[in-house]
């Protein structure tokens, strides 16, 4: 990226800073305000998490719309007012001392996700990056992987100073003061139409996007590789430390098994920085797909046991980070950077759907089959993932 005469830093880095802002104040907000916003209003959890299911599914309902103002307005319009509208949310929970101010502030943010995390940030790069988009894509996911790790403690910490609600307003104030001047600074307005001249995603060869009945099977076919294997992070990720412990670990012993998850996916899209020239992006989406059925057999097949679960925890990690990259990187090499914008929010408005409805499915899940069967159930929804995506690089090993 250094080499080339007009560097991606500059855009990666600010775009990085408001994906770590975006996703610790939105996505991972609850992870660490849920306790102190029950405690404080003695709310029940079906409202508390149950608002933030109706904003994913908002999300994924304006999905395709997202995308394609993307394509015609830009990255800095859509971008910049996607920041707008998260300043306003978190403004609003500020203010939420009643039920449907708590739920209306949520729906705001519901928009402002699509319009200020991956989904929107991907396509606004390309417009950028260019042949380049692949790599940059890389670069950039590396920086929300440490969102988390960021923001579970800086919540937890302003909870505790300021409250719950003082921390929303300190959210809004990131949103309006950061990602938005950063958005309308490194960001561009409607593309030109020579900038999509090239349909490589790599820079090594150009090659022909797919269209007419290609284009639809194969964004149908990864459409339900993302939903699929999604659909089972969503699961496990809302519930891995009770799941842990239903498993008969210790308490101490569920949350190291949790924490490994968010540095294996750092280390994963380090990997891909450093090796990922020697792959192709089918490759990479086989890899990253592959991974979550391969943690499911090893943890399964080890017997719910410390050492598999080690390696389960590792290789899940490694999978959904590999796989943030995939979801950007495969509709690109396939697509070409024409309309890619409209393509990511067709592709992934399954996913949001099934990701609003899956961590409280899979309680009744948990109950009913209890943890063991539970993970079996994922093992097949995660191999339905991977039989996708090989049935996609057979026809398309590009």
């Amino acid at each position: 990226m250094s080499s080339d005469p007009q560097p991606l830093w500059p855009a990666v880095t600010a775009l990085g800073a408001t994906q770590i802002i975006g996703w610790g104040t939105t996505f991972y907000a609850l992870g660490a305000l849920s306790p102190d916003i029950a405690a404080d209003r003695a709310w029940p959890a079906t409202l508390i998490f149950g608002a933030f299911s109706a904003a994913l599914l908002l999300s994924g309902a304006i999905s395709r719309k997202a995308g394609r103002a993307i394509d015609v307005h830009g990255g800095r319009r859509v971008m910049g007012s996607g920041s707008l509208l998260a300043a306003a949310g978190c403004a609003i929970l500020g203010l939420a001392t009643a039920e449907w101010i708590y739920v209306a502030g949520w729906l705001v943010l519901g928009v402002a996700m699509r319009f200020i995390l991956y989904d929107a940030a991907f396509p606004s790069l390309a417009q950028i990056a260019g042949l380049r988009a692949r790599r940059a894509i890389s670069y950039l996911s590396l920086f929300g992987g440490l969102a988390s790790t960021v923001f579970w403690p800086v919540s937890h910490y302003l909870a505790e100073a300021i409250g719950w609600r003082g921390t929303f307003w300190v959210y809004a104030g990131l949103h309006l003061f950061i990602c938005l001047p950063l958005h309308l600074l490194f960001l561009r307005g409607p593309p030109k139409p020579e900038q999509h001249a090239d349909t490589s995603s790599d820079g090594l060869t150009a090659l022909r996007p797919l269209i007419g009945r290609e284009r639809v099977h194969a964004m149908a076919a990864f459409a339900a590789v993302v939903a699929l294997n999604g659909l089972v992070f969503s699961a496990i990720s809302a519930h891995i430390v009770p799941l842990f412990q239903g498993l008969g670990f210790a308490p101490a012993i569920a949350v190291t098994l949790a924490a490994l998850v968010g540095p294996c996916q750092v280390v994963s899209r380090i990997g891909d920085i450093l090796l990922g020239h020697r792959i192709s992006v089918m490759q990479l989406g086989l890899i990253a797909v592959g991974l979550l059925p391969v943690a499911l057999i090893v943890f399964i097949g080890g017997g719910f046991a410390l050492t598999a679960g080690l390696f389960f925890a590792a290789l899940y990690g490694m999978s959904n980070g590999l796989m943030t990259i995939a979801k950007g990187a495969v509709p690109l090499s396939l697509f070409g950077r024409q309309d890619y914008g409209l393509v990511i929010g067709t592709i992934v408005t399954p996913q949001l759907i099934l990701n609003a409805v899956a961590p409280t499915l899979f309680v009744f899940i948990l109950a009913g089959l209890g943890p063991e069967w539970s993970l079996g159930l994922c093992l097949i929804f995660g191999s339905l993932s991977l039989l996708a995506m090989i049935h996609l690089a057979r026809l398309h090993p590009r």
